[in-house]
């Protein structure tokens, strides 16, 4: 299991990443990180809540009232143009920071 504190700047990137397929509601964005995580990792609803919060306050999501199936009220989120291009620029980040930290777990040079 990964631990919270190894992939703490990621969760931003994960929501973002699921949001560009489609809308969704925080429970479910958490079933779906679990899921494709291959229980590798297991994202606490308070951490959930507080990314889609950050995202949202930072203008790369928004919220939006629904209804469930069951007809239950939901907080759905979507991403915006601008988490777009934030998630863009993540993955970018994301694929320097990993060749860096492969080259030292590889001995491999530049």
């Amino acid at each position: 299991m990964i631990s919270a504190d190894a992939i703490r700047g990621y969760v931003d990137l994960m929501v973002l990443s699921l949001l560009r397929e489609a809308p969704s509601y925080a429970y479910e964005l958490a079933q779906r990180i679990t899921l494709i995580s291959g229980d590798d990792y297991a994202i606490k609803q308070t951490t959930l809540y507080s990314a889609v919060k950050r995202l949202e306050g930072s203008g790369l999501v928004s919220s939006f009232a629904g209804i469930s199936a069951s007809g239950k009220p939901r907080t759905y989120y979507r991403i915006e143009d601008a988490g777009l291009a934030y998630f863009d620029h993540k993955v970018e980040e994301w694929r320097s920071t990993k060749s860096v930290v492969d080259r030292f777990i590889e001995g491999v040079a530049p």
